[in-house]
């Protein structure tokens, strides 16, 4: 019998309920956050750019905005995260292979982002703006997918570092700063395409690189560019499948850098054990594991017993790049509750009209927009020192800049992604939208590249060295004097902090929370929107103290932060 003859007519059901009638129309749900162009569509963003000097970078990061936004690259983020990487140690036949497994969305993603050049623009082609414009593509693709970033980063900042070695650098640079991306389980001799990992820490000393027990031997001669052999652990080993790592390792002359490759040159696997991967919160598409080295080949990198100055190079940029990451978090978190807050409604009006809710997305807003300002001040301190090492003040202002700029972004981005969560209600705890994850990412950043305190320390130690970094500190802020008495008096304020550095280390925390807060501030004032810094003042250095997010105060332009909230207005 057909299948439509087995139901009965509604007029033959004799008042029983229509197992097919419908229970609900669906109503009141926001439209997903896709295929939007997330550059043209924020303001913020756009204006950083151009006052930084990247603005000749517009049109790519457009076209890669509208990369980001599409719902295509969105779901790849969601994939990648869905289905974990996968480890085996050895294949069919018994060999040992420590081979990690990626969904196929992951590979989009890591192809995306090297064919883009977010590992290699800056030193591919430095010029004014370089590392700005790198920044404002990262930044984009962060808010897709955080974990990929990894491997991005690192590939990216490892250059400094590997420049050191002339004899590495013309070897590996090349296919380093290549924009592509080979993902074969085969020798770095033969690809064109090269990513690169970091393995610094050990289980007994964490950060305290100087703990660490693994050894390195030299096979023949010593010194800078030879070759040794490495014997020891590695306990956070972030991205296994990189074609090389650089490692620290004890030698007879103190700790030293190495360059370490999956393969030998010879095309035999090098011993690097893959021991287990990490079981992480969040992060879960880049797999991070724990690694045996037993007498694996590696190139010193640097000079020998220079390994921490040598690897710092490659740590100070992915500590700017946890700012970039952060801070894409952030704003992927605000776009996606302000979206919410304009398809919803209660109460008897739409939630973007609620005032309450108004005062919580505008505050979400200030906090994007700080961070924002500090970390693509950093971009152009980079530029500036790339293009002229010689410069002074903007390398010392890295100095203090990067480590109080990761502390603060990274501390404030978990309770912003609660708070964000918040706003959509029980969607925002399910996997199906991006808040959960949100949410997972967001501790991440505080604690990879050295934690908050590892920061705070970090300050007191660029005082105690070079001194001239906090009269570089103050000679920026000093820009903006006058413009404001408030943020004048929280200056004078951080000052008087500094005039007594007694216990220092017990208040290092509250003196970088300080000059992070005066610095996003000035430069908030120095963009010139009297709208976004007269509310990041009122809010955030004033006399409230600590505080939750939606307690601005009257009298602000909530209007205009909530127009540069809108992940649709374009203007």
């Amino acid at each position: 019998m057909n299948a439509k003859h087995d139901t009965p007519h509604r007029e033959e059901q004799q008042g029983k309920a229509d197992p097919l009638a419908q229970t609900h129309e669906v109503f009141n749900q926001a439209r997903a956050l896709e295929d939007y162009n997330a550059y043209d569509n924020d303001t913020a963003l756009r204006e950083a750019v151009r006052r930084h000097g990247a603005g000749w970078a517009e049109g790519t990061l457009s076209a890669h905005g509208a990369r980001t936004g599409s719902a295509e690259v969105i779901e790849w983020g969601f994939l990648a995260n869905e289905h974990k990487p996968q480890f085996f140690s050895h294949d069919r036949q018994g060999y040992r292979v420590d081979y990690v497994k990626y969904h196929e969305a992951y590979h989009r993603l890591m192809t995306l982002g090297l064919e883009s050049g977010i590992h290699s623009a800056p030193w591919a082609d430095p010029k004014p703006g370089a590392h700005v414009a790198r920044a404002a593509q990262s930044y984009l693709q962060g808010q897709v997918e955080a974990g990929h970033g990894c491997p991005l980063t690192m590939t990216f900042a490892s250059a400094p570092s590997i420049k050191l070695t002339p004899s590495l650098a013309k070897e590996w640079l090349p296919k380093i700063l290549n924009n592509a991306y080979d993902p074969r389980n085969v020798p770095h001799t033969e690809k064109q395409a090269l990513t690169i990992g970091m393995g610094m820490t050990e289980k007994q000393g964490g950060s305290d690189v100087r703990a660490n027990t693994t050894r390195a031997y030299p096979i023949a001669a010593e010194g800078s560019g030879e070759a040794y052999e490495l014997v020891g652990h590695k306990w956070f080993t972030s991205a296994p499948m990189c074609d090389a790592f650089l490692v620290l390792a004890q030698t007879d002359n103190g700790l030293s850098c190495f360059l370490v490759p999956r393969w030998r040159p010879d095309g035999s696997k090098n011993p690097i054990q893959v021991q287990r991967l990490k079981n992480k919160m969040g992060n879960v598409s880049n797999a991070s594991s724990e690694i045996e080295l037993r007498g694996a080949l590696g190139w010193m990198v640097g000079e020998e017993g220079r390994g921490v100055p040598a690897i710092i190079e490659m740590v100070a940029m992915t500590r700017f790049d946890c700012m970039v990451g952060s801070t894409s978090g952030q704003r992927q978190a605000v776009a996606q509750a302000v979206n919410h807050a304009m398809g919803r409604a209660a109460f008897g009006k739409t939630l973007i009209d609620q005032p309450l809710m108004r005062n919580v997305l505008a505050d979400l807003q200030l906090e994007v927009e700080g961070s924002l300002a500090i970390t693509m001040r950093m971009g152009e301190a980079l530029d500036n020192t790339t293009l002229d090492p010689s410069n002074e003040h903007e390398t010392l202002l890295l100095r203090l800049g990067l480590p109080a700029g990761k502390y603060w972004i990274c501390k404030r981005t978990p309770f912003h992604a609660y708070e964000a969560m918040e706003c959509l209600g029980g969607n925002g705890v399910t996997e199906d939208f991006i808040m959960a994850r949100l949410y997972r990412e967001a501790p991440i950043n505080a604690i990879w590249e050295g934690s908050g305190n590892v920061q705070a320390l970090d300050m007191l130690r660029a005082l105690a060295k070079t001194p001239a970094v906090l009269d570089v500190w103050f000679a920026e802020l000093a820009k903006t004097t006058g413009s404001d008495p408030r943020l004048d008096k929280a200056v004078t304020s951080l000052k008087r902090e500094f005039a007594d550095m007694d216990e220092a280390e017990y208040r290092a925390r509250d003196i970088v929370d300080r000059l992070s807060l005066t610095m996003q501030a000035s430069q908030l004032v120095a963009a010139g929107n009297s709208a976004v810094a007269d509310a990041f003042i009122a809010s955030r250095l004033g006399e409230h103290g600590d505080r939750n997010y939606g307690t601005l105060p009257r009298g602000l332009d909530l209007g205009e932060i909530l127009r540069r909230a809108n992940p649709w207005e374009s203007s």
